[in-house]
């Protein structure tokens, strides 16, 4: 497995602990102190929410192992922006909640920057796979 310098962990641990903190000011007040029964997408996106930022406070200390829940976080974003903002720009359609979704999914930028390649290449593309049946 490629070595992974301190300057790339604590970049990674940065990242991590943006997400955390993002979410802890913005979503967790909601999940803790919320009057009114949540519909069903907006319970199922703050809860999404709540777990994703504590998720990324395990990432503070674990960086490498937590890569998955980066991935995972790029991955959506990009689909979203692809999938919903790209269109709806390209058409003029392009409202304000589209706007700011969209522009809170551009923050995902820090991701890559922050990702080591050459480990996640080692680890998660040239790494064999776990074996699918006995030995």
């Amino acid at each position: 497995m490629p070595h992974v310098s301190l300057f790339r962990l604590y970049s990674l641990r940065a990242v991590y602990l943006i997400i955390a903190l993002g979410l802890a000011l913005v979503v967790w007040p909601s999940v803790i102190h919320h009057a009114e029964p949540w519909g069903l997408s907006q319970g199922v996106v703050k809860c999404m929410l709540a777990a994703f930022s504590l998720l990324c406070v395990i990432g503070i200390r674990y960086p490498l192992q937590m890569l998955p829940v980066l991935f995972w976080e790029l991955a959506w974003k990009s689909i979203w922006l692809l999938i919903v903002a790209l269109p709806a720009w390209q058409s003029g359609a392009m409202d304000d909640n589209i706007m700011g979704t969209a522009m809170e999914c551009m923050v995902a930028i820090i991701i890559p920057l922050a990702m080591p390649w050459k480990y996640v290449i080692a680890r998660y593309i040239q790494q064999p796979g776990d074996r699918w049946r006995a030995a």
